[in-house]
């Protein structure tokens, strides 16, 4: 398997990984230890290092493009990081640097043990952006379902008479929580339409766009996006169903590319 050797990674991309995730771990290590302000910029300095990581696992050692679903979830998991940390200056009575820390130092270092594979070299110029906005709208995704994840805690301890440790209202998670769900709904649309009508194009006439797994469950879960979306502006739900809704929806997303390409590197060990 491709995870085994790591004598075509780069240099750069495996010292700026292991810097990240040391940097990460010390973040999560550290969270209560310290204030929330330095946490931050710890939590910062780790972003900047995890940012170089994901631009150079892209190219291997001999300059050949290459990408996979532990990549992809780096990506991911770093425009979490990302948004949190924007949303924390604006915000910064919001608190769960911690784990998004320890999540950010697993991406990075699944990211060197499973590296993907070199890229047909058949794909379109555009093939980047199409994956840009497929990746924007994984991220936006799992933004939505750590807001979610607050919002359940606030509502929970909220019954209890406990104080709330998110740092924020319920009503403001809860806004904050559908407007990426949105956010990601306009961005996953964007990229099965371009995926759609743009096939040949972005892929080459020999990997031309097919309702196979990784379609399918895209398209489940722009369904199941679109009908949480509706449901809530027309009928107002809220709390448990829209919760359980748009957890279907992001595990529907995560099993498209990432569940797919993790079956095909490493249980089958091949590429498409």
């Amino acid at each position: 398997m491709s995870f085994i050797n790591l004598s075509h990674l780069s240099a750069v991309f495996l010292g700026s990984s292991l810097c990240a995730a040391l940097t990460y771990a010390l973040g999560a290590f550290w969270v209560g230890r310290i204030s929330e302000k330095f946490g931050v910029r710890v939590l910062l300095v780790g972003v900047l290092l995890h940012a170089l990581s994901i631009i150079t696992s892209m190219m291997s050692e001999d300059g050949t493009p290459q990408f996979g679903f532990a990549p992809a979830l780096s990506a991911t998991t770093w425009l979490v990081l990302v948004i949190y940390t924007i949303e924390h200056w604006n915000i910064p009575q919001l608190r769960v640097h911690g784990s998004l820390a320890a999540l950010g130092a697993f991406s990075v270092i699944l990211s060197v043990l499973f590296s993907g594979h070199p890229l047909h070299i058949q794909a379109s110029p555009w093939l980047p952006l199409h994956w840009m906005l497929g990746m924007a709208s994984y991220g936006l995704f799992a933004v939505a379902v750590v807001h979610a994840v607050l919002m359940q805690r606030a509502e929970r301890q909220m019954r209890l008479a406990l104080d709330n440790q998110t740092g924020l209202p319920l009503l403001t998670l809860e806004r904050l929580t559908f407007r990426f769900v949105t956010a990601g709904f306009v961005l996953l649309t964007a990229t099965l339409a371009a995926g759609i009508w743009f096939a040949d194009e972005l892929y080459g006439p020999a990997h031309a766009l097919k309702f196979d797994h990784k379609t399918v469950f895209a398209v489940l879960s722009w369904i199941t996006t679109g009908a949480l979306l509706l449901g809530r502006w027309r009928l107002g739900w809220r709390s448990t169903l829209a919760l359980r809704m748009l957890y279907t929806s992001a595990c529907l997303l995560l099993l498209s590319y990432i569940g797919s390409r993790f079956v095909l590197e490493v249980i089958l060990d091949r590429t498409l």
